[in-house]
């Protein structure tokens, strides 16, 4: 196991022993409030009961997310209500699956919707993900084996998505998108899935697989603190840029008495 100090310690504090995980695919859950914490500061109604499982609504409650780890298979489930041409739409992830690669499908969620047309595949390929057909179904799997993204064309019509990691000895998670769930939504979890950077699990929650690496750091709470409050200021601001810009568009019209006093005053 490789071990690693991180610089710029202050005094007064005592340095905690963490670990940054390699693929991020076998990285076990982690701590939700890295989703719960960034929806509520974009504007999320958090409407969980006193010691009940999350659950999260969209501030125009089209969408809503919940987790619980108690029933079974537990887990998070994301439900967009219909809208407009848009149909309603699922997302059901397993309770092992990172919650880095659900916030790369839940930022999404927070955030205006890009103009660019959706490519689930290219984040995979860019990764340098294999990719092959069987019969009606694409599949792509990471370089090392251990995780995948598949796109099913059944014969009722249905296209969900499917993706997924396990190691060695069994141990992974599954996510399943309807066919109507937003493709950005999709595109946004492929990247995070294919992502090559590790994340951070405190000792104790680093999962015992033979295949993944764990390079322990040594890491101040201040350090900790702040790096989950630039994210949540972050989509703070956002919010408020957003919420800014709606209420001060300028007007399109102008006033008709407005109009004629510019043309008295052009003689």
């Amino acid at each position: 196991m490789k071990k690693k100090q991180w610089q710029g310690w202050g005094p007064g504090e005592q340095a905690e022993q963490h670990y940054l995980i390699q693929p991020r695919a076998l990285a076990g859950g982690g701590d939700i409030r890295h989703v719960s914490e960034f929806l509520r500061a974009s504007g999320w109604r958090d409407k969980s009961q006193p010691g009940g499982p999350l659950f999260m609504e969209s501030p125009d409650r089209t969408v809503r997310l919940s987790y619980s780890p108690h029933t079974q298979p537990g887990g998070w489930t994301i439900r967009g209500a219909a809208r407009g041409p848009q149909a309603e739409w699922e997302v059901l992830l397993g309770r092992h699956t990172p919650v880095e690669i659900i916030a790369g499908l839940t930022d999404q969620l927070a955030q205006p919707r890009s103009a660019h047309a959706p490519n689930v595949w290219a984040p995979l390929e860019e990764q340098q993900w294999r990719t092959r057909t069987e019969g009606m179904h694409y599949v792509a799997t990471s370089p090392d084996g251990l995780a995948w993204m598949h796109f099913r064309q059944n014969t009722d019509g249905r296209a969900p998505w499917w993706a997924g990691a396990q190691d060695g000895q069994g141990i992974g998670w599954s996510a399943q998108f309807t066919s109507s769930t937003p493709m950005h939504l999709v595109e946004a979890f492929s990247a995070a899935l294919a992502s090559p950077e590790p994340v951070m699990r405190p000792r104790g929650r680093v999962p015992h697989s033979a295949q993944i690496t764990a390079t322990s750091v040594s890491v101040l709470p201040s350090q900790l603190s702040a790096w989950q409050q630039a994210r949540v200021t972050a989509a703070r601001a956002a919010t408020w840029a957003r919420n800014s810009a709606r209420s001060t568009r300028p007007r399109t019209t102008t006033r008709a008495h407005a109009a004629a006093d510019g043309a008295r005053t052009r003689r």
